[in-house]
């Protein structure tokens, strides 16, 4: 994007966020513009890339798959798996993150049991050295993106650490 997100673009992001079904009229409303200048801000921030996309919330559970793990991998030379299957072949994988430190990615997975993550664990182990981490709750997920922190709250010198 070549220009900063300002103000109105920030509210309009949390609107959307909170509800990605509004329309223009309500939106412009919430945010104090007209519904075609609300319209022109969305297609901006759309064309931007800043808006990705719209999406249905879904809860696992009552989808048919209640059980949450986090698996951390060390890939073994030439067994990355990020380079060797596709996001098809395993399709409990909800989310894939690459990582610095010790392990080079944490997967998120979402299975229907004990023993679906039994065998997905077993089927992941091929591509190298696995830590599993099962979720027993969760206590907070989804929050949405607000503006950085840098420009809510200044920035202050640490005034033991300088030369």
């Amino acid at each position: 994007m070549d220009r900063q997100l300002d103000r109105t673009d920030w509210r309009i992001l949390a609107e959307l966020q909170r509800d990605g079904r509004l329309s223009y009229n309500r939106l412009g409303r919430l945010v104090n513009l007209s519904p075609p200048a609300v319209a022109e801000r969305v297609r901006r921030l759309e064309e931007a890339g800043v808006i990705t996309g719209y999406q249905v919330t879904i809860d696992p559970a009552k989808a048919g798959l209640p059980l949450t793990a986090f698996v951390q991998m060390r890939c073994a030379p030439g067994r990355c798996l990020l380079k060797t299957t596709t996001a098809g072949d395993y399709p409990e994988v909800v989310e894939v993150h690459k990582l610095t430190g010790d392990s080079c990615t944490m997967l998120k997975i979402r299975t229907a049991s004990m023993r679906h993550l039994e065998g997905l664990l077993e089927r992941l182990g091929g591509h190298g050295e696995l830590t599993s981490f099962v979720v027993l709750s969760t206590q907070y997920e989804g929050r949405p993106v607000e503006p950085p922190a840098s420009e809510l709250r200044p920035v202050t010198d640490s005034a033991g650490w300088s030369r």
